[in-house]
């Protein structure tokens, strides 16, 4: 497939974790490959798009959706690569270990994908876990 369908592929999956289009989860099916390998799931996660659709449930994107306050998308060939900052809404509890406040936050993100026939066949998400930790008042500054 070219650079211009994977982009529209990875548009898709990312509305659908941003809680934009129709919600149809079932659409994963369709977008990623049956044995996807999604190496941002938690461990413990199921797999693949059983474990990527469980994570997308339980976001609450209908309630809290996520946004991407500046995005950069670049695509060679199978590679798609989505950068930016996002602001999601935290509704509190347990991360990483650390007991973390509700609230919204800003974090530089990036989503590395790579497709195989023109479904996701792998991704990647890297996330900058400290700034959410301290904007939310997990962790103090320590400047």
């Amino acid at each position: 497939m070219n650079s211009d369908h994977n982009k529209a592929v990875v548009k898709e999956f990312d509305d659908l974790g941003n809680g934009n289009g129709n919600g149809d989860l079932g659409r994963l099916d369709d977008l990623c490959a049956p044995d996807m390998v999604n190496h941002a799931l938690a461990p413990g996660a199921k797999p693949g798009i059983e474990g990527t659709r469980d994570v997308l449930r339980g976001a609450r994107r209908d309630t809290h959706p996520a946004c991407w306050l500046e995005s950069h998308v670049v695509a060679e060939g199978d590679m798609v690569v989505q950068f930016g900052v996002r602001e999601h809404d935290w509704q509190g509890g347990s991360f990483r270990g650390f007991e973390v406040p509700a609230g919204t936050y800003t974090r530089d993100t990036a989503f590395a994908y790579r497709l195989v026939d023109g479904r996701i066949a792998e991704r990647w998400a890297i996330r900058d876990d400290l700034a959410m930790l301290l904007q939310l008042g997990a962790l103090r500054d320590l400047r």
